[in-house]
C-alpha cells in the first residue's frame, strides 16, 4: 500500500506541463511546473520545510517554539502546514495589499496573522520586515525564519527544486524563467542550471514597481512604488537573491501579470496566480525570441484560488482601471508609452536660470502648463508650473528678469514607459500631470486629456 506518513513528504515532485495556447506557433516550447499541487499551494512549502528542518538539526529551533515570519502568505501556508505537523506555534507579519483569503487560509491553520502598511519603506517601524523582527526579538524560544535573507532560501530550491526540473528535462531546455521576489526560486535554481551548462539562459520577470530591474541593469536601487501583483518583486535587494545567475530581467506591469493569469485559466485550464502570469508573459516573448526547436521552463509559484475576490473578479479588474472585454482585459498591454505614442521624447524643457520671462514665453507658445527643469547634462532636476509663476507674479514684488530657480518644484507623479495605464488614473486622482522618466531624463509630460482621448481612440 503506497501512502506519505504525513503531509510533508507529498511536497515537491509537482509536474511540467506544455502550454498550447498562450504561446505563438513559431514560438519556442514552454513548459510549466505546477508548484500550486504542492500540499500547501505553493513553492513555497519547500523552501519552508528545508529552512525548518535545517533550523531544527542545529538547534535554533526547539521543541514547543515559536516561527515567525513575514510573509506575503504563501510561505506562511508553507510553514503553518509544517508547523501543524511538528507542533510549532506561528505568527505571522502580513502587508495590507495581500489577498482576504490569504490572511483566512494562514488563521486556518491556527496562526496569528498581524497585517501592516504596504506603502512604507521596508526599514520603517511599521513594515511587516520590521515588525516581524521585534516580535521575534520579544518572543521566548522563537525561531525568525526570514526568508528574504536567509541563504538556506537558495539552498532549498538549488538542492530540492532545480534538480528535479533536471531529472524531469533530462536537461533539455534552453531557458529558465521565473518571478523573482525573495530571490530564492530563481537563485537557487540558476546556480544549479549555471553548474550543469552555462548556456541555459536565466530570465527574471519583475514587476514595474520594483528595485531589482534596475539593479540588475545599472547597479543601483530604483525608487520603488507600490504595485498589485502578490508575491514577486521587492522595494529592497534581497540577501536571497544572487543577480550573478541572471541573463536578464524583464518588467511586467500589472495588466500584462493578470491578463495572462486570466489567459491561463480560460485558454489552458491552468488556475495560477498573479506571479505565475507575469512568469509566463515573459516566457512566451523569450519563446518567441529562441524560436521553434527550443524549450522555456517557468515554475507557477502558487494557484489562483487565492485572488478569487482580486484579478478574477471583472468587478474587481474594473474598480482598479483595468477595462474588460469578452476575452479579458482590453487595455491589459495599454502602457504609457502607448498613451504617448509619437510624442515620446519630444518634451519642452527649462533650466534653473532660465529668466521667468523666457519660461512665460515657452508655455504660451506650446500652450502648455507646465516644464521639467533640467541641468547643463540635461538631467532633469524638478518642474516649473504656471499655478506657481502666477502666485510669484501676483505678490508684486518679483520682475521677470529674475531666474526661475526659487520657483522649481521636486517631480512628482513619475512614471516610466511600461507602466499600465491603470496607473495615470491614481496620478490624476491626486491632481498631479505623469511625468514620464527614463533614466535622468523626462521623455514626457502626460495630463487627464492625454488619457482621455487615448482612451477614447481605443473605444472607437
Amino acid at each position: 500500500m503506497a501512502y506519505h506518513e504525513n503531509v510533508l513528504s507529498a511536497i515537491g515532485h509537482t509536474p511540467l506541463v506544455k502550454l498550447g495556447k498562450v504561446v505563438g506557433p513559431r514560438s519556442a516550447t514552454v513548459l510549466v511546473k505546477l508548484e500550486y499541487l504542492n500540499p500547501g499551494g505553493s513553492i513555497k512549502d519547500r523552501m519552508a520545510l528545508h529552512i525548518i528542518e535545517k533550523a531544527e538539526r542545529a538547534g535554533q529551533l526547539k521543541p514547543g517554539g515559536t516561527i515567525v515570519e513575514n510573509t506575503s502568505g504563501n510561505t506562511g501556508v508553507g510553514v503553518a502546514l509544517a508547523a501543524a505537523v511538528k507542533g510549532y506555534r506561528c505568527i505571522f507579519t502580513m502587508p495590507d495589499k495581500m489577498s482576504k483569503e490569504k490572511q483566512d487560509t494562514l488563521k486556518a491553520f491556527g496562526a496569528q496573522v498581524i497585517v501592516t502598511p504596504t506603502n512604507v519603506p521596508a526599514e520603517s517601524p511599521e513594515s511587516y520586515y520590521s515588525v516581524a523582527r521585534r516580535i521575534a526579538a520579544e518572543t521566548p524560544n522563537s525561531f525568525y525564519l526570514n526568508q528574504y535573507h536567509n541563504p538556506d532560501n537558495i539552498e532549498a530550491h538549488q538542492l530540492l527544486t532545480a534538480p528535479e526540473i533536471w531529472e524531469q528535462t533530462g536537461g533539455r531546455f534552453d531557458a529558465f524563467v521565473a518571478g523573482v521576489g525573495t530571490g530564492g526560486t530563481m537563485s537557487g535554481c540558476g546556480r544549479f542550471f549555471k553548474g550543469k551548462n552555462q548556456s541555459i539562459l536565466c530570465i527574471g520577470a519583475d514587476p514595474v514597481g520594483s528595485v531589482y530591474h534596475s539593479m540588475f541593469k545599472t547597479g543601483k536601487l530604483s525608487t520603488p512604488h507600490v504595485y498589485k501583483v502578490e508575491g514577486i518583486g521587492e522595494d529592497m535587494m534581497c540577501g536571497a537573491m544572487d543577480l550573478s545567475v541572471l541573463d536578464d530581467v524583464r518588467q511586467v506591469n500589472d495588466a500584462q501579470a493578470f491578463a495572462m493569469a486570466r489567459r491561463l485559466a480560460r485558454e489552458e485550464g491552468i488556475f495560477a496566480g498573479g506571479s505565475s502570469g507575469a512568469a509566463v508573459h515573459v516566457a512566451v516573448q523569450v519563446a518567441a525570441e529562441l524560436g521553434a526547436g527550443k524549450t522555456v521552463v517557468v515554475p507557477l509559484p502558487d494557484g489562483g484560488r487565492s485572488y478569487i475576490s482580486k484579478f478574477f473578479s471583472d468587478e474587481w479588474m474594473r474598480d482598479n482601471g483595468f477595462p474588460l472585454s469578452d476575452g479579458g482585459p482590453s487595455l491589459s498591454a495599454a502602457t504609457v508609452k502607448d498613451v504617448l505614442g509619437s510624442r515620446r521624447g519630444a518634451v519642452i524643457t527649462a533650466r534653473k536660470t532660465d529668466k521667468v520671462e523666457v519660461v512665460v514665453k515657452k508655455l504660451k507658445e506650446h500652450d502648455i502648463s507646465q516644464m521639467p527643469v533640467v541641468d547643463d547634462a540635461g538631467r532633469v532636476i524638478g518642474m516649473i508650473h504656471e499655478y506657481d509663476l502666477l502666485n510669484f507674479l501676483i505678490e508684486g514684488k518679483h520682475r521677470l528678469s529674475e531666474v526661475v530657480e526659487p520657483l522649481v518644484q521636486p517631480l512628482q507623479g513619475t512614471v516610466g514607459p511600461d507602466t499600465p495605464v491603470a496607473k495615470l488614473r491614481e496620478i490624476f486622482n491626486d491632481d498631479n500631470v505623469a511625468v514620464v522618466r527614463e533614466g535622468d531624463s523626462v521623455t514626457g509630460i502626460l495630463t487627464k486629456i492625454d488619457l482621455i482621448d487615448f482612451l477614447g481612440q481605443r473605444m472607437k
